[in-house]
């Protein structure tokens, strides 16, 4: 995994998504067709911005979305459709985008987007980390192992009181216990990664990825693993590193 360090997270969010665009670009000329994974939260905010006004033909792209709350209503702030649907996919013209719908039955909805993916190779993965170290809502210790591409998963603590500190919950008792995710192994098949990862709040877990070991215990470190990794810091974020 290459580690790209900016001064701070708007040229962070800026080079992520121009690099996103390239990549997107040349999947289009390869195949006629591009399928990405896009990502929400506080860390993606710049990143999206720029990459909806990047030149890329739209129309033969489609869209999978990472993770969604169990029970949660479109209509609540923190939904993660009513984020892409305002910060992205209702800016461009995608040829489809598969959301992630938490309000009906969970596993039939896995069994859905599952066999949606399946036919529908991923390009280029746009991701973060949490401050627990997840990847998507596949938090401590992550299961590693399964192939499903969408599974329940249970947010622990940690997670809970990030979602609440980035101000989409007024208390840690209003998340949601449980969402649908994209699993670990769906991530890691994408041909490339792209990891957004600004903010102070963020660095005690971009340490524990790049300098302790791959674990479940730190879900995206396993990124490490991949062979067409890009992990994009701000200074604050990085702070942490190891030599």
């Amino acid at each position: 995994m290459e580690t790209i360090i900016c001064a701070d997270p708007l040229v962070l969010g800026k080079k992520a998504a121009k690099l996103g665009s390239e990549l997107i670009t040349k999947a289009i000329e390869t195949t006629g067709k591009a399928n990405i994974i896009v990502a929400t939260g506080a860390s993606q905010f710049e990143m999206l911005k720029t990459l909806t006004r990047e030149n890329i033909d739209w129309t033969r792209v489609t869209a999978f979305h990472l993770d969604e709350y169990i029970g949660l209503p479109e209509s609540h702030p923190a939904s993660f459709r009513k984020y892409l649907k305002e910060r992205f996919a209702d800016l461009v013209l995608l040829k489809a985008f598969n959301y992630v719908n938490g309000e009906g039955d969970p596993f039939l909805e896995c069994k859905r987007l599952g066999a949606l993916i399946k036919d529908h190779p991923v390009d280029v993965a746009f991701v973060g980390i949490g401050e627990n170290g997840h990847l998507a809502f596949n938090d401590p210790p992550a299961d590693f192992d399964t192939e499903e591409p969408y599974i329940v998963v249970s947010l622990d603590d940690n997670c809970k009181r990030q979602q609440m500190g980035e101000g989409w919950f007024p208390t840690i008792d209003t998340v949601p216990e449980k969402a649908i995710s994209m699993s670990i192994r769906q991530i890691m098949k994408s041909a490339s990664v792209i990891c957004s990862v600004p903010d102070l709040r963020k660095a005690e877990a971009v340490r524990r990825t790049l300098n302790e070991p791959v674990s479940p215990d730190i879900p995206a470190s396993i990124l490490r693993n991949h062979p067409k990794a890009w992990l994009f810091l701000d200074n604050a974020s990085a702070s942490l590193i190891n030599p």
